[in-house]
């Protein structure tokens, strides 16, 4: 289900929650849906498991998962917990790194702008159809 890139720069924790978010926001992942365990994650991706109980952790601090004593982890029903200044400046650091990727690419800002409102048109459709 998850896959990690142990040389790709990115610490293997967002990495794992990355995918995670991908996929809840997505609906691969529905709400109450039971997440692998941390062993049962660690031993499939050969990694940690204190680093995916970081991430499980970090995305149960920002309320997007629920861990249950003795039952493992799910995906929450609740929103997500951060505030809305919180939720902002996290988003704009994605944006910004969004630019960046997209401005060393050889995309100009008002090219990346369409691009970005496409996308999101298109998912947005995407939703309203079900």
């Amino acid at each position: 289900m998850f896959e990690v890139l142990p040389n790709s720069g990115e610490p293997i924790y967002l990495q794992l929650m990355r995918q995670i978010k991908h996929a809840t926001a997505t609906g691969a992942l529905a709400p109450g849906t039971q997440l692998p365990s941390v062993r049962q994650l660690a031993g499939e991706l050969v990694i940690s498991p204190n680093t995916v109980v970081r991430a499980y952790q970090e995305l149960e601090h920002a309320g997007l998962l629920e861990g249950v004593a003795g039952r493992g982890w799910f995906v929450s029903y609740g929103a997500p917990r951060l505030g809305e200044a919180e939720r902002r400046r996290r988003l704009q650091e994605w944006i910004d790194r969004l630019w960046a990727e997209g401005r060393a690419l050889g995309f100009g800002t008002g090219e990346l702008a369409d691009l970005v409102a496409a996308s999101l048109r298109a998912r947005a459709e995407a939703e309203r159809a079900g």
